[in-house]
């Protein structure tokens, strides 16, 4: 089977070698983030790609025809490939969920934190040499508005429950969680916290509009380590502007790297990562050995070649 990891991460390169995890020898490995071209050069020969972070456009499909699986190292692979494409094409696409539950709850927590307790506008102020504290929410007795209650979202929920938050969590389906609320309205009104752990797809691009972000109290905190298309933008950034919500905790953005006309970066009620919540040694080593487990069912032609 002639296979290819298309953009190992420094980070993640360094946990397969410092955990001395294995990598099949019929996966090749490729360092860093390659282009277009670079991918259609990548994947001319191979049947089963796996990538984690680049998008594999219907262009590098039409290209390399030989291609027919594809491994997405995380959740959201509708945001990295045409899902619909990719089926007519009869390209089987897996995805590796679970793996940073943990991490990734563990990451939202902490852009809450920061944000309630304006760290890293203290920090960036603090670096101008001008020393000015600032007040901000305990969190303790607030309400936290959960969108979405799969893996990520049930360890969020009960991180909250443990600071005494109060907790309303939603989801699609119903879930067997004591926090669980079946409609979304009632779980975001009066919120002062909403964070996001729900996958995209075309029921949820766009779930908190202008009149569902207008349902949590006055100023809240909006954290997003899911995907920014599940936030109409353009009424977020209005809101933010107008007070409503009082600042954004974001991971994820529409275009990443941020463009340099992006406002983001000028914005003070806003903290910002670099889609990095699920980036720990204890997430990427189980990623791999999912990954792994994952490659080694695979039945495309020449399989018996495992």
């Amino acid at each position: 089977m002639r296979a290819i990891f298309v953009d190992c991460t420094e980070e993640l390169a360094r946990v397969i070698d410092n955990s001395q995890l294995s990598v099949p020898k019929t996966i090749h490995v490729n360092h860093g983030s390659p282009s277009e071209a670079e991918l259609i050069e990548l994947c001319a020969q191979a049947e089963v790609v796996l990538v984690e972070h680049t998008v594999i456009t219907s262009t590098v499909l039409d290209f390399c025809p030989s291609i027919r699986a594809i491994i997405f190292m995380g959740t959201g692979a509708g945001t990295y490939v045409d899902l619909a494409d990719a089926a007519s094409r009869g390209v089987e696409v897996y995805t590796i969920p679970g793996y940073g539950d943990q991490s990734v709850a563990e990451h939202a927590f902490a852009l809450m934190f920061s944000a309630a307790r304006r760290i890293a506008e203290m920090d960036r102020i603090i670096r101008t040499g001008v020393w000015s504290p600032l007040g901000g929410l305990q969190l303790a007795g607030q309400k936290l508005a959960i969108v979405g209650l799969g893996g990520i979202g049930t360890c969020m929920a009960d991180l909250a429950i443990a600071i005494g938050m109060d907790v309303a969590a939603w989801n699609r389906t119903p879930r067997q969680h004591p926090k669980f609320v079946a409609d979304l309205d009632e779980a975001l009104r009066d919120a002062s916290v909403v964070s996001l752990h729900l996958s995209l797809n075309s029921e949820t691009v766009d779930i908190l509009d202008a009149r569902r972000l207008s349902l949590p109290a006055k100023g809240f905190i909006l954290v997003n380590t899911a995907r920014a298309a599940l936030i109409d933008e353009v009424a977020m950034l209005r809101l933010l502007n107008e007070g409503q919500i009082g600042h954004a905790a974001l991971d994820v953005f529409p275009e990443e790297p941020l463009p340099a006309a992006s406002p983001y970066p000028s914005m003070n009620n806003v903290t910002l990562t670099a889609h990095a919540a699920y980036m720990t040694e204890a997430a990427y080593e189980e990623l791999w050995l999912r990954t792994i487990k994952t490659f080694g069912t695979l039945h495309v032609p020449l399989a018996e070649v495992l």
